[in-house]
């Protein structure tokens, strides 16, 4: 039976955020330590734990189906590669930083400067749109220590929090791409393998949307339950069952998770009482 095989980093959080996924979605990997690849027990899957810059060379040549990978590294070596999910976690963005002593009025105030990052083809092609050429220093690792040892006067580099730009003295100046991680996929994947994709992505989705989901139930006066509906954003109707009290509901529903404590306010606000809470671990819809 073929198995398909999607890439991981080797370490790290989106290496770990990319396990945590494939187990929310039922998937089992017999992961022993510092293996380079493993298999699923319960699914004809195959991880191969790379390298992340190396990840899109692996799906453009066939060698693994699918990859979950930062989008920034697909904008940066990953052309042509088609992303088929976004996974709403290892946010970050590439940005452009400066030393915080330096005037910063706009993108022209880059002109001739020496840009260090590791990645060159994003800075070029951010650079194109306001036709200046960059002087692109080509490093990897350690990019936030360029502008003070006199290697750059800028840098390009992944940002989540900022804290490593402030420890280098340095401020964010320009977002050229906001990233997450992503579900990729190989121009070369089989038709058999497809298929195992279809199922894995219809897992995901189910997971991701239980993840941005919260399941509440309430109690309600009979009289109040029509305007309390009107404020519940969820699923296609909410649940409405009689109590053993006479007069009184229970309501079941879905909201979305940012929108949650406003809606919490609201509804208690129109008469809501007694409001549970739970966690959804998965939603098919």
């Amino acid at each position: 039976m073929s198995k398909i095989k999607i890439a991981v980093q080797k370490a790290g959080r989106l290496n770990e955020d990319s396990l945590q996924l494939l187990k929310d979605c039922g998937i089992s990997i017999d992961n022993g330590k510092d293996q380079l690849k493993a298999s699923a027990s319960n699914f004809p899957l195959e991880v191969l734990y790379l390298r992340n810059g190396d990840i899109p060379q692996y799906l453009k040549d066939g060698v693994v189906d699918i990859a979950i990978i930062g989008e920034n590294v697909l904008v940066e070596k990953g052309n042509g590669i088609r992303i088929v999910e976004r996974l709403g976690f290892s946010k970050c963005r590439v940005s452009i930083a400066i030393p915080k002593g330096k005037k910063y009025k706009s993108i022209k105030d880059l002109e001739g400067m020496r840009i260090a990052t590791s990645y060159p083809n994003t800075v070029k092609e951010y650079f194109n749109k306001y036709n200046i050429t960059p002087d692109i220093h080509v490093i990897s690792g350690s990019v936030e220590i360029a502008p003070s040892i006199g290697l750059a006067d800028a840098i390009c580099d992944i940002v989540s929090s900022g804290s490593t730009l402030f420890k280098n003295n340095l401020k964010e100046v320009e977002v050229m791409l906001k990233s997450e991680a992503v579900l990729a996929v190989s121009p070369k994947i089989s038709l058999e393998n497809q298929l195992l994709l279809d199922k894995i992505q219809f897992r995901i989705q189910s997971v991701l949307k239980a993840r941005k989901s919260k399941y509440i139930l309430m109690n309600a006066p009979n009289d109040k339950i029509e305007s309390i509906i009107k404020l519940l954003p969820g699923m296609r109707s909410p649940t409405v069952l009689p109590l053993a009290e006479a007069g009184w509901s229970s309501i079941h529903t879905v909201i979305e998770k940012d929108s949650f404590w406003e809606v919490i306010d609201e509804l208690k606000a129109n008469g809501a009482e007694g409001l549970l809470v739970i966690p959804i671990e998965k939603m098919v819809i």
